[in-house]
């Protein structure tokens, strides 16, 4: 981090006690209000994903958008076009300098690089923030985060919506009711694959007309444009800017797994698949987690991460009929029987015949975006499926896996409280970030 108080891990470890204080509430009583108040809202990042967050924020009947961000020209026009009388900018720091006294709300749907400086940013000033997964780019912003949500008692939820779908909830429902006993081994496994084994090309090509290139970049290392590369899609190959498969699925994956059995942070990670070079993310990701044990777990927990054309055993997989499609998901292994998990489909029970009476738990629908302004307007946080103190601890563990990764194929041995990985120098190097000379978080 670019902060003069955090020179050192320790120093750094001391600022995140922070996150012991007190529980968050909203600063501003939007309840005891006029019935027309409405929840002031701004956006930065508004292609792709960030207008899906635009579309689904602004919808409530709380809430007026009123500005946006975005270093597109051409993206924040079409904004402009949509919702009249919002007023959108190229640098969002300057958005905050304009119109930060007007703005109540804020979303950040921009590549993960920008996660960390954009949403603390926004808290210090008072905001409350929706922010997209995963909730940072390292481990340490993860966890600073967190403390200056508290300290700033703002409410944060990461865009993880499929945490508030039914079918994530009544996965965590059949995990807790221990149906099939105790877990014992858990595979999380992603079809997608954001790698690329390629060295970096030696090319330079002219910027678009109406993209701020630098502001782009923003805190990550200045380096020349090249057409595809990083944006508008490819970013999230590159270890400057994105944070491969498992940071853009795992928060997804990982959600009703974490969240189902309690979790924690784990004890140690090792990766059988190194990234490709220095610059990009690999492809057929392979990480092992070993958690400690919780109620509902066999002991400590083993838990594998796999991506790309790496498969789960086949013990696990014979169990699922052939008609069923199973490419993201989860399967649990428990002392009597096995439960996948699959990402935005219903969990299933296997072996099918054994559990063919189980019934699921009748669950009232919940909206991800409305939940997290609904939360701003009665203070109550208990709606909330991602705030982030669910979300950074589950990001945190997440990104251990892509610091394993760059530190293949050796176990790192981790301790959470001090943020320090007790066997490997090289790898405590890339807990935290520093951020390009220029770009300081706002409000400190």
């Amino acid at each position: 981090m670019n902060n003069s108080d955090n020179k050192t891990r320790r120093g750094f470890v001391k600022a995140c006690a922070l996150v012991t204080g007190a529980p968050f509430v909203s600063r501003l009583s939007w309840a005891a209000g006029s019935p027309m108040q409405k929840l002031q809202y701004a956006g930065i990042g508004l292609g792709g994903r960030g207008m899906f967050d635009v579309q689904s924020i602004s919808k409530h009947e709380k809430v007026k958008m009123i500005a946006g961000a975005d270093v597109d020209s051409a993206t924040a026009k079409k904004l402009e076009v949509r919702m009249e009388g919002v007023k959108t900018f190229s640098d969002w720091r300057e958005m905050f300098e304009i119109m930060g006294k007007d703005i109540d709300v804020v979303s950040v749907s921009t590549p993960d690089h920008m996660h960390g400086i954009m949403a603390m940013s926004a808290m210090n000033l008072g905001k409350h923030v929706y922010v997209q997964k995963p909730l940072a780019q390292t481990i340490g912003e993860c966890r600073t985060m967190q403390a200056t949500a508290r300290r700033n008692k703002v409410i944060v939820q990461m865009g993880t919506q499929g945490a508030s779908s039914f079918y994530d909830r009544m996965a965590v429902d059949l995990v807790q009711r221990k149906l099939i006993g105790k877990i014992t081994e858990a595979w999380v496994f992603c079809g997608k694959s954001w790698g690329d084994k390629n060295p970096l090309p030696d090319r330079e090509d002219p910027i678009p007309d109406g993209l701020d290139w630098d502001g782009w970049l923003g805190v990550g290392e200045k380096r020349p444009y090249m057409k595809k590369y990083y944006h508008p899609k490819n970013w999230r190959k590159r270890q400057g800017f994105g944070t491969g498969t498992l940071g853009d699925m795992g928060c997804h994956i990982f959600n009703s797994m974490y969240r189902g059995l309690a979790l924690t942070a784990p004890k140690r990670v090792r990766s059988q698949t190194a990234v490709p070079n220095e610059h990009n993310w690999t492809s057929n990701e392979r990480v092992e987690y070993e958690f400690p044990g919780t109620p509902f777990t066999d002991g400590d927990l083993k838990v594998f991460w796999i991506s790309g054309r790496q498969r789960a055993p086949e013990e696990l997989t014979a169990l699922i009929p052939n008609d069923v499609k199973f490419r993201f998901g989860c399967l649990l292994k428990g002392e009597e029987g096995v439960l996948l998990l699959r990402h935005g489909n219903a969990p299933m029970l296997l072996p099918i015949e054994k559990y063919q009476g189980v019934r699921p738990k009748k669950m009232k629908a919940i909206g991800h975006h409305n939940a997290f302004i609904d939360a701003i307007l009665d203070g109550d946080r208990s709606r909330l499926l991602s705030p982030i103190d669910f979300a950074a601890p589950m990001t945190e563990s997440i990104l251990l896996g892509n610091v394993a990764m760059q530190n293949s194929p050796d176990w790192l041995e981790w301790d959470a409280a001090n943020l320090d990985f007790t066997n490997n120098d090289k790898a405590n190097a890339s807990v935290q970030r520093t951020y390009r000379s220029g770009w300081e978080i706002m409000g400190v």
